[in-house]
């Protein structure tokens, strides 16, 4: 494969993430995903068979881009303690759901789900998402327990609750239905009563 024919895969998976994240996948074509990159229809399906394998190939390109974001943001990153690793997260989780709208809009459509009943690919990928996602919360709670700054909480459970508030104030983000920089403050005051918290 050429470099431009990987350049040219790479736009076309880029303007199907805007299209079905913007119009959902039932209401997105081949034809005008090909007129957003300036490719024939017959140019997309030598890259995918059919608009379900690009929709799953975008659910990945999705999906990896989160992952490379996080690693990214870990690699020059040192922490102080769990709890300022977990404020980080959250704070840095918020930002790319702001700078990468079209991603979140994408993974929080009804769409993926609906075809993850029957589809074992998009199963994957959703559950492969979230897992690393959670994980990298845990990451922060089993951190704090060892440093002292998180209470002896059940690491998995207590990183799916956060990750769980997190998720819905992203929600309210990318659907603009409060203002997510609003509820920050008391987002990480609620999320250090659950880590502090001790019987």
């Amino acid at each position: 494969m050429t470099k431009n024919n990987v350049s040219k895969k790479d736009e076309i998976l880029n303007a199907a993430i805007i299209l079905f994240a913007e119009q959902g996948f039932s209401n997105t074509s081949i034809t005008e995903v090909a007129k957003a990159t300036n490719a024939s229809t017959a140019n997309i399906f030598y890259h995918f068979k059919n608009k379900e394998e690009l929709f799953l190939a975008a659910l990945e390109n999705v999906k990896q881009g989160i992952i490379t974001r996080f690693d990214e943001y870990f690699r020059d990153r040192d922490f102080t303690n769990g709890l300022q690793m977990m404020e980080e997260i959250i704070s840095y989780y918020l930002y790319l759901a702001g700078s990468m709208e079209q991603w979140f809009l994408l993974l929080h459509s009804h769409y993926p789900y609906r075809l993850a009943l029957v589809n074992n690919v998009c199963r994957d990928h959703l559950e492969q998402t979230y897992n690393s996602l959670v994980e990298i919360f845990e990451q922060a709670v089993v951190r704090g327990k060892k440093d002292g700054s998180i209470a002896d909480v059940d690491s998995r459970k207590t990183a799916l609750v956060i990750f769980s508030m997190v998720e819905g104030v992203v929600r309210f983000k990318i659907y603009n239905l409060y203002d997510a920089g609003a509820l920050f403050n008391e987002l990480i005051k609620s999320c250090n009563k659950i880590l502090k918290y001790k019987e």
